[in-house]
């Protein structure tokens, strides 16, 4: 790996909350406010599993560099907060360089005590308009989620330029971001430049599921390297996704795949290999226009002339 690579990140991992009440029941938002929402025994359980499969992952991955270190973002959230105490219990103080809560990667925000029946029939009305662009009334649309989590990513990378961390650069550095589903599919969206249609597709990773960022050779982040395709499939990603997820193992830092289907293909169906194609192809479309227009200019001479 390249010198430049040496503060990066080697792992940004998202993982989301154990199981909460509102996952087993619903009904728990009407009387609860979102944020207050507390994890089930089910989930402080998950989350401690997911503590463990987090250290097994960092201690094991590179024997040889085994001075490794840990930060955490977190949301704000009751079962995110909680989420990230059960994963702590698998960390030595050693390990982990610091935690930040941070409000931009808390839940996309449905509204404010939410009435059972009503928000079934509002989910309803999402899957006909969209669920990226469907805004909840009083709360937000994923959309929105982007843009906070967008900004989220710029203080993320000033930390990284700044070495704000004081990062030694002979330990791995790994990023663990314990947030929500949404939250992490948006993230993996704005990070991977995916479109709405692609975003769309994508399936809500389980509670206490683990994703995983890791730094190819190259420079480029990839899923491809800890998971495998059956997984990305699993969820949602397209094939010419995980061709991409693939291409990032080695690629260079910086390098733009062109191939990919929805950089290009789908503005630009029609575009010529070549300039002298394209002059080619604007010629002949110059001839017929003018061979339409003077067949236009005939026609309504003869009608001006009162032969039609």
């Amino acid at each position: 790996m390249s010198s430049d690579n040496k503060l990066l990140p080697k792992r940004i991992i998202l993982v989301r909350h154990g199981e909460s009440e509102g996952n087993l029941d619903t009904g728990a938002y009407t009387t609860t406010p979102d944020h207050k929402i507390q994890l089930t025994e089910s989930g402080l359980l998950q989350a401690r599993e997911a503590g463990a499969r987090l250290h097994s992952l960092l201690s094991s991955s590179n024997p040889s560099s085994p001075e490794w270190r840990v930060y955490f973002y977190v949301s704000p959230y009751d079962r995110t907060r909680s989420t990230l105490r059960e994963i702590g219990r698998s960390f030595s103080r050693r390990r982990v360089i610091g935690v930040r809560e941070e409000c931009r990667i808390r839940e996309q925000d449905f509204g404010n005590f939410q009435v059972k029946e009503l928000m079934r029939a509002t989910k309803k009305v999402r899957e006909r308009f969209g669920r990226f662009f469907y805004r909840f009334p009083e709360g937000e649309s994923a959309a929105d989620v982007y843009d906070r989590v967008s900004s989220f990513l710029e203080s993320l990378w000033r930390d990284i330029d700044m070495n704000r961390l004081h990062m030694n650069p002979t330990h791995d550095l790994n990023f663990v971001i314990v947030s929500h589903g949404l939250t992490s599919r948006v993230f993996l969206m704005k990070w991977f430049k995916w479109t709405v249609e692609q975003f769309e597709a994508l399936n809500n990773p389980g509670n206490s599921e683990i994703r995983v960022m890791e730094l190819g050779q190259g420079g480029d982040y990839s899923l491809a390297i800890h998971h495998t395709e059956e997984e990305l499939v699993k969820w949602g990603l397209s094939p010419e996704m995980i061709a991409d997820q693939k291409w990032r193992v080695n690629a260079p830092k910086g390098e733009w795949k062109e191939d990919c289907k929805w950089y290009f293909g789908d503005f630009f169906d029609h575009m010529a290999d070549s300039d002298q194609e394209s002059e080619t192809e604007a010629t002949e479309e110059d001839k017929l226009n003018l061979l339409t227009n003077s067949e236009d200019n005939n026609e309504e001479e003869l009608c001006n002339g009162q032969c039609c």
